[in-house]
Formats: C-alpha cells, sequence, structure tokens
C-alpha cells in the first residue's frame, strides 16, 4: 500500500495492502479501504465508511459512516468481472449510500462526477453514468445503465429505470418513478412520472437569458402540439431553431433512446 505521509489514518481503520492514500487524506475510525481503491488527495473517509472494489475517489470527496463505495453490481449476470467506479472532485456520499462497480457488459465503468451531492441512502447502480453537480435526495435510486446529466435534481424516494437518460438541467419531483427518457432542461412530477413543463426555475438561477428561456418555451409548445410524432416535431425544431439550448434539447431526442421518451402532457 501507500500512504502519503501527510495523511491521517485512525488507528482502527483498516487498509489493505495495495490501496493508495493521496497527500492530506483523512481516515477516520473503523472505515475499510480496500486493496484496489485510490484515494486523490483530500478525501476523507468519516467513521465506518468503506470503500472498496476497483474505485477511484476524486480529489476533495467525502464519505460519510456506513455508505459502501464500490461493492460489486446487483446484477445476476455478473460474473465477477474486474471493473471500476470512478468518483469525481468534491463529491458528497452521505450516510448508508452504495455506489457499484460496472459490468463486462454495460462497458465496465460506474461514473460519477465532480461536485455533486448524494444524500443518505442514494444508490447508483452499476454502468449508470452521471455528469457533475447532481443531487440525489435521500433514498433515491439509480438503476443500471442510466445516463444522468450534468445539473439534474431527482427528488427524495424517486427511482430511475434502468438504461433511462436524464437530460442536463431536468428536475425530478419527490416519490416518483420515471421509466423513460426525460429531456434536458424537463420538470417531471407524480406518481408515474409525467413531463409537466420546464425547469424554468432552475433555467433563471444559472443566468440563462431571457430570450433563451423564450425559445425553450416555445419549442415545449411545439413539442407538445405540433403535427405529427414526437421525434419528428423535434426534427422540424432542430431545422427552424437558433437557440443552442433548443438544438441541445433536439439532438437529446434525436440521439435515440432504448425507453422511448417522456412526452408533455
Amino acid at each position: 500500500m501507500t500512504i502519503d505521509a501527510s495523511a491521517k489514518v485512525h488507528p482502527s481503520a483498516v487498509i489493505e495492502p495495495g490501496a493508495v492514500i493521496g497527500a492530506g487524506c483523512v481516515i477516520g475510525p473503523f472505515a475499510v479501504v480496500g486493496p484496489e481503491v485510490t484515494l486523490a488527495p483530500g478525501v476523507e473517509l468519516k467513521s465506518h465508511a468503506v470503500v472498496t472494489g476497483w474505485t477511484e475517489l476524486g480529489e476533495g470527496s467525502m464519505v460519510w459512516p456506513f455508505a459502501c463505495v464500490g461493492e460489486v453490481p446487483q446484477d445476476l449476470k455478473f460474473k465477477g468481472e474486474h471493473t471500476r467506479l470512478i468518483v469525481g472532485k468534491r463529491t458528497r456520499i452521505r450516510e448508508g449510500a452504495t455506489l457499484n462497480t460496472g459490468t463486462g457488459g454495460g462497458g465496465g465503468v460506474t461514473r460519477v462526477g465532480d461536485d455533486c451531492l448524494l444524500m443518505t441512502g442514494a444508490h447508483v447502480g452499476h454502468d449508470a453514468q452521471l455528469g457533475d453537480r447532481i443531487v440525489l435526495a435521500n433514498q433515491v435510486a439509480i438503476a443500471g445503465h442510466c445516463v444522468i446529466g450534468d445539473d439534474v435534481i431527482i427528488g427524495g424516494l424517486s427511482g430511475i429505470h434502468q438504461f433511462v437518460r436524464v437530460g442536463r438541467g431536468a428536475i425530478i419531483g419527490a416519490v416518483t418513478m420515471v421509466t423513460n427518457d426525460v429531456i434536458p432542461y424537463g420538470l417531471v412530477q407524480g406518481p408515474r412520472g409525467e413531463l409537466d413543463g420546464l425547469n424554468l426555475v432552475g433555467l433563471k438561477r444559472r443566468g440563462v437569458e431571457r430570450g433563451d428561456i423564450t425559445a425553450l418555451r416555445a419549442a415545449y409548445q411545439m413539442l407538445a402540439q405540433g403535427e405529427g410524432a414526437f421525434v419528428d416535431r423535434a426534427r422540424r425544431l432542430s431545422d427552424e431553431t437558433d437557440s443552442v439550448y433548443v438544438r441541445e434539447v433536439t439532438a437529446f431526442i434525436l440521439a435515440g433512446s432504448d425507453r422511448s421518451f417522456l412526452t408533455p402532457s
């Protein structure tokens, strides 16, 4: 194992041979670090945190008590492949959260970006790809193979079905089951996940110009009420718009989907 001289490791912590502990890391009492774990500088593991598997935690990330980071996938097809979990910088993994490594059939890597907050009991399944600045509230479950864009917020006790994509800047209400793809900047709520508008509050908080918000609202109306199938409407929008934000929405739709889309109600 390699432990930087500046790291602080509690005597009761278990650091297995092969682990790499960076400068300024803090390992609390009864924490466990597996043999293939790399902790970048400034990572903190609080008491009873477990980081195992082929796992990398980015600089300044923190793991709270009883979180389990890097265990094998909850997938019956998993046969012991050597797969990874990569967590970005300054991501906070709160009490009881679980993050699994990937599977051979799903790309082999589960990834969580920078500056994310995974609250108590949140779960990130195998091969999921999470962007930056994502908030998963208490007990949110992200199933395997999901793709969650930057700046997404998912309310407590919500679930995202496997292979679902959630576009950048979307918001999912609490106690919601999402079984289809969510367009960028979409607002989803209700027990069975209905697309119910745009995340206007989030757009305004990020300082998006009024003209772009107006363009997104007009695009949403066309997607809701225009002629033809949903994808056909998106294709026409892509040809007609000058808005970067609208083009992002149409590109997301035209990229195709394993789960189809939540469409405007």
